[in-house]
């Protein structure tokens, strides 16, 4: 038996990062600890797995009720080939100290054919990496494979009562690309192998691997040094100039230079940073008021989504409503009223009720205010198409809208507390003293997502009665920010 047996994850991870690959083996302690919606993005990709079972029914299944009982697995999948099997889930297999868990493995007359199955929609460099692996193992363990196949979610699917399988996969041979590297898979098995074998920890520094393809788990190791604002944080700055910067020794946005290359807006930051000055476009923001037309309806949804479509006219991955919050203010800087909408999380598709409330509390003229314009429009417009006979006036809520994010996103507007970002986490608490998210026990988007998620699910483990408490809370004070927001920038501009 060898020392350290690689596994395909630790594979990839060594083609990523041969300083991740020896801190996983040996300083697993040292791993940033997973988020709720982390792991609920590893138990989505289990159950499309699941599911992609079902394209080759009535397989066996090789997994042992210990997830290290490898050795058990490997003789399941032995015995299931010998004894004529002809399909089988998460096949085991072991060669020159790389195990392989293939997740469906089928016999048909032209021979064997493995399927790895992915919960993206496209196939990546890191899947064809991933599947040659697999390849590399099992064909050197004596069985000849007559094809490889990656089966990942075909976004364009629509769902339609019962969900078509064979329409919402997209099942996409990958043995050329293997072919390809297949050469180079001995090379690298070997090279980690002395990685793994070394006393000390490789001297790798950070780079643009720690986030490319996807982020590292010790990042908060490697990066421990890096202090919290930096430039790292310059907004839009390339990877390559953030890593010059790193390699001069310059980390703190006060030390860099005044003749660096950077943009326009870069420098704004940059110059804030340096400066303490504030920057305020009076004749932009004067118009940009002077255009909103009043009643304001300042509007803010949540969604949420799944890698399989749950309602009918939805696809994968949809970005699905379930709630919403509205202040509407009739004069400038005046009282407003509000009004809001959360979906009963009962399974049931939320968005037509969704769809009723707000027309009805949208109703009249005036502009409909939101922060990224993108976001509101995309959803109205898929309600739109999702439920054709409410088009014209869904259509007309589109038309009004005004997006508050623009000053902010032009620089505009812009203070140092903003650090370099126009997201209104960062920009509501450095323009307002009193409204901060930070005592919210939803403080973002992607939590308030995960929480009815869960609740629609029934995976949720807290008070359903408390979460959609501090569901409201949350939607509510994103349109409430938005209210104060144009009021101080209103107020701003008169004074000046």
């Amino acid at each position: 038996m060898q020392k350290h047996v690689l596994s395909k994850s630790t594979f990839i991870r060594g083609l990523k990062c041969s300083k991740s690959l020896y801190l996983n083996k040996h300083n697993r302690d040292l791993k940033d600890e997973l988020s709720e919606m982390q792991k609920a993005i590893f138990n989505q990709g289990d159950m499309v797995g699941e599911l992609a079972q079902q394209l080759f029914p009535n397989g066996i299944d090789c997994t042992t009720k210990t997830f290290y009982n490898f050795e058990d697995a490997i003789k399941k999948t032995q015995l299931c080939i010998h004894g004529g099997k002809k399909v089988i889930y998460e096949a085991a297999f072991q060669f020159n100290g790389v195990l392989a868990i293939l997740d469906i493995l089928v016999k048909n007359e032209n021979g064997w054919k493995a399927y790895e199955v992915k919960s993206s929609t496209s196939i990546s460099k890191t899947h064809i990496n991933d599947a040659a692996i697999q390849s590399y193992v099992i064909e050197n363990s004596g069985l000849k494979l007559e094809d490889v196949f990656i089966v990942h979610i075909n976004n364009k699917y629509v769902k339609k009562n019962e969900l078509d399988l064979e329409k919402l996969f997209t099942v996409t041979s990958v043995k050329d690309e293997i072919s390809k590297i297949e050469m180079d898979i001995s090379k690298e098995i070997e090279n980690q192998k002395k990685i793994l074998n070394q006393k000390d920890i490789p001297p790798k520094d950070i780079g643009p691997h720690c986030t490319s393809p996807y982020n590292c788990d010790f990042i908060g190791n490697c990066w421990e040094n890096i202090p919290k604002y930096s430039v790292f944080d310059i907004s839009n700055l390339s990877q390559e100039k953030k890593f010059d910067l790193f390699k001069k020794g310059i980390l703190k946005i006060d030390d860099i230079p005044t003749d660096y290359p950077l943009s326009k807006n870069q420098k704004i930051q940059v110059s804030c940073e340096q400066s303490n000055e504030k920057i305020i476009n009076e004749i932009k923001i004067s118009n940009f008021i002077s255009e909103l037309q009043l009643p304001l309806y300042y509007l803010d949804f949540e969604t949420f989504s799944s890698a399989v479509p749950i309602f009918n006219n939805s696809k994968p991955y949809e970005h699905m409503v379930f709630q919403f919050s509205l202040h509407i203010q009739k004069e400038r800087n005046g009282k407003t009223t509000h009004y809001e909408h959360l979906a009963v999380a009962d399974g049931s598709d939320p968005r037509l009720n969704f769809i009723k409330n707000l027309i009805k509390s949208c109703r009249g003229s005036g502009d409909i205010i939101v922060y990224n314009k993108s976001f509101e429009s995309s959803k109205i417009k898929q309600l739109a198409e999702a439920f054709p006979e409410y088009e014209i006036e869904l259509k007309q809520l589109i038309s009004r809208i005004k997006d508050l994010m623009v000053p902010f996103q032009k620089k505009w507007y812009y203070k140092k507390e903003m650090k370099g970002s126009y997201s209104i986490k960062n920009v509501l608490p450095a323009m307002i003293n009193n409204l901060s998210y930070e005592s919210l026990t939803i403080k973002e988007g992607g939590m308030a997502s995960h929480t009815f998620s869960q609740m629609m699910s029934g995976t949720f483990k807290g008070n359903n009665q408390n979460a959609r408490k501090d569901l409201l809370e949350y939607c509510k004070l994103d349109t409430l920010a938005m209210v104060e927001i144009l009021n101080k920038l209103t107020l701003e501009v008169k004074c000046i």
